[in-house]
């Protein structure tokens, strides 16, 4: 898997199609949403053909519903493969998650407890979706707003002895990180100390929605001052791990999302030894 020499990406979205196209990526990288590609044929897919020709590609989804108590869904996952066999994307990631119960799709990102029962359910699914896939599956830590009375552990522990016991690797989220220590009152720089240093493929950064208790995890506005910290403090632990930001949702300018990456260049090469 070759990356980029520039490790800094944005998301893919429609909105900027036209403009990356005629003015070049001026990224490293992009990420696509899975979903948004598996299809048999059509224009997203094409202008995604387009695109990959000059700009390395991920491929980040939200359905693999790993954590459900249902079986894995098998067309979805040929039709993930397929869409892998396609682009040829640096890494497949997906969430540590539920979003589906009982043959229901409730497109939220649904947190598990954090127990020993649910890591035996999920190590020989993440294996049957990396052999399904021939790579390791990315996953990363969602935003949570409950907490199970059942978790035997904390969030940190429970991805750490994930990634090993399955053998995957990790997209560490660092908005999520900070909205669910905000939510629940736990120290994030004890979730970034326990995280081992080898499993971290990429960073996610997003913007959030404070809303004085609490914070919900939105993607519709710049990256907080907080987030920034902890980014420098990521960096500072797992080096010069991939690195992009994710807007969902009032999408600005392709130029105003360039410039807030720069901020993340250049917060990085600040923790990053020469």
């Amino acid at each position: 898997m070759l990356l980029p020499d520039d490790r800094f990406g944005l998301g893919l979205r429609t909105d900027h199609y036209e403009e990356i196209a005629d003015g070049g990526a001026r990224v490293g990288w992009f990420e696509a949403l899975s979903e948004n590609y598996m299809v048999e044929d059509g224009g997203p897919l094409r202008w995604l053909d387009r695109l990959r020709r000059d700009t390395p590609m991920a491929l980040h989804g939200v359905s693999i519903s790993i954590g459900s108590v249902d079986p894995l869904d098998g067309r979805y996952l040929d039709d993930l493969a397929r869409l892998v066999d396609r682009v040829e994307p640096m890494w497949v990631s997906d969430h540590l998650c539920f979003t589906a119960l009982d043959g229901v799709q409730m497109h939220d990102l649904l947190p598990l407890p954090y127990t020993e029962e649910a890591l035996n359910h999920l190590v020989p699914r993440i294996q049957t979706v990396q052999d399904r896939l021939k790579r390791r599956l990315v996953l990363e830590n969602v935003s949570s707003y409950i907490a199970y009375d059942a978790s035997e552990m904390t969030e940190w522990h429970f991805l750490a002895e994930l990634a090993q016991r399955a053998d995957c690797e990790l997209l560490l989220d660092v908005n999520n990180v900070h909205v669910s220590a905000f939510n629940h009152g736990w120290n994030p720089l004890d979730f970034l100390a326990a995280i081992p240093t080898d499993r971290v493929r990429q960073f996610h950064l997003a913007g959030h929605s404070h809303n004085g208790t609490h914070i919900v995890d939105t993607h519709d506005h710049p990256v907080a001052d907080e987030v920034w910290t902890l980014y420098r403090a990521a960096v500072e632990r797992f080096g010069p791990v991939p690195t992009m930001i994710e807007r969902d949702a009032r999408i600005p300018p392709y130029e105003e999302l360039l410039a807030e990456l720069e901020i993340a260049r250049r917060l990085a090469s600040e923790e990053t030894p020469a």
